[in-house]
């Protein structure tokens, strides 16, 4: 299954933009893209894509499409660091918590760019899986 690229960049959009905003108001705007994330993976259907659909000008088949597994992999990097931000800050450790908020908006400013960490990370272990089994 595929989703078309420019509802994946959308997507990323809204994660750099709220954990920056998180970053620079308040950490509890985390909650928005960490609750995205768990709803994402826990329904496999992801809201601020459902919502971006409609303003796709093209069908969406006319588009670059991007792997669904590979985004749900992606969506639990995410999740999960998001999710060790706000344990960091609900603890008061706030260099950690900033670290993994950075971390996020890394990752997901640079596959903006073009460039998906989440893939080759993705790639790296299934490669190693093969390889342990034959």
């Amino acid at each position: 299954m595929t989703i078309p690229k420019p509802l994946v960049q959308t997507n990323q959009t809204f994660i750099v933009v709220t954990v920056l905003a998180a970053l620079l108001l308040h950490p509890a705007i985390l909650l928005l893209p960490f609750a995205v994330g768990v709803y994402t993976l826990i329904t496999k259907k992801n809201p601020v894509i459902l919502f971006s659909r409609r303003f796709l000008k093209k069908p969406m088949a006319d588009y670059q499409q991007e792997d669904k597994d590979q985004q749900l992999f992606n969506q639990w990097i995410a999740t999960i660091c998001l999710g060790m931000s706000l344990v960091f800050f609900s603890i008061d450790i706030p260099s950690l918590a900033y670290a993994f908020s950075i971390l996020v908006i890394i990752a997901a400013g640079v596959a903006l760019m073009g460039y998906c960490i989440g893939c080759t990370v993705r790639y790296r272990y299934m490669m190693w899986k093969h390889n342990r089994t034959a």
